[in-house]
């Protein structure tokens, strides 16, 4: 929900329909900016009906505004998806079904799990993992968990990249593979922002790009839940 990811899908977005059409190609969007300070309390609140109608409010305008499908671009935030899919006609591609199917592809069936606490501990996205993909999902400890967090909201979406938080993600994500993770999902749009690859022994998802390779390929291909295999 903060604009530093947003700006990381916009740039994604348009670089993968520039590599899949070549030339001047860039995407046709449409984009719904919300003001996360106003998302963040909501959350923290618990408030999620209210968070849920701010969101369901800002799809219907997108559809109206021409959307073929909808992205929501965030992790966290999908815990109101169904909210949001009462207001519209339009699928929703969601970004634990894509990651999952990445995931799923190279063989791995444990995955350690990175996000806000409301990701890691909610079952909204680890019950998806589990009970539509067959996924068995790891979670840091209590500490961890609140460590993760906290990154996030007061650094991460601020813009704030240091060092020191990457070295207690780097010590998390071992702890995760000592555990049984085969890999390690990027739970929260930010995350990229602070780790990447060679910070990880496992490999690791970073949902903000599978999300927006995934959207680049619905757009181009007129692909929808219906006709998507990766989605059944």
């Amino acid at each position: 929900m903060s604009w530093e990811s947003t700006a990381v899908y916009y740039r994604l977005i348009n670089e993968g329909v520039k590599a899949r059409l070549g030339g001047l190609h860039s995407a046709k969007l449409v984009l719904y900016s919300v003001d996360f300070q106003e998302i963040e309390e909501l959350q923290h609140a618990a408030d999620w009906d209210e968070a849920g109608k701010v969101l369901a409010k800002a799809a219907h305008f997108l559809q109206l505004a021409g959307a073929d499908f909808l992205v929501i671009c965030t992790n966290t935030m999908h815990k109101v998806a169904p909210a949001i899919e009462r207001e519209i006609n339009i699928p929703i591609l969601h970004i634990a079904d894509a990651s999952a199917a990445v995931i799923k592809g190279l063989g791995i069936r444990t995955v350690g799990l990175l996000g806000t606490r409301f990701t890691m501990e909610q079952d909204f996205y680890t019950g998806r993992l589990r009970e539509k993909h067959g996924l068995q999902v790891l979670i840091p400890d209590e500490n961890e968990r609140e460590r993760v967090h906290q990154i996030i909201y007061n650094e991460l979406c601020l813009g704030k990249v240091l060092n020191e938080s990457r070295g207690k993600y780097c010590t998390i994500i071992r702890s995760l593979a000592q555990r049984g993770a085969e890999g390690i999902i990027l739970g929260c749009t930010e995350i990229a922002m602070l780790i990447g690859q060679k910070d990880s022994p496992v490999p690791l998802f970073d949902t903000t790009r599978i999300h927006a390779q995934k959207a680049v390929g619905w757009a181009i291909e007129g692909v929808h839940p219906n006709t998507d295999s990766s989605n059944r």
